[in-house]
């Protein structure tokens, strides 16, 4: 019977030596996502508009939020011919209202068009 031996190479280890146009060209990969991410930061956000131009004042009453009260019921009591989604849509948006919570004995934000 034979036998076949391996013999052990040797690893050799290779060292990464970065020249300065590997540095130039890794430095260029990686500050080209950040430039375009501000760039579209730049261009994007210039969303808010603050030029001092006065804008046309908001009429609204307030009503005090009672027990049981909710956006819907408010809607109709105050607007019974208009569609109550429009109106509590209104309400939302003049009282920055997130999710319709309401609590007992705040005051809302009624527009003016719909308690005349």
């Amino acid at each position: 019977m034979s036998t076949i031996g391996i013999a052990p190479t040797a690893v050799i280890g290779t060292r990464l030596r970065m020249t300065r146009r590997g540095r130039r060209v890794l430095s260029a990969l990686v500050a080209t996502p950040v430039a375009i991410g501000i760039a579209y930061a730049g261009i994007a956000g210039g969303s808010a508009l603050a030029s001092g131009e006065r804008t046309a004042p908001v009429d609204f009453e307030t009503v005090m939020v009672m027990p049981g009260d909710t956006l819907w019921s408010i809607a109709g009591e105050v607007a019974p011919g208009a569609d109550p989604r429009d109106v509590v849509d209104e309400i939302n948006s003049l009282n920055n209202l997130h999710g319709g919570v309401l609590q007992v004995g705040q005051e809302i934000a009624i527009p003016a068009r719909y308690t005349d």
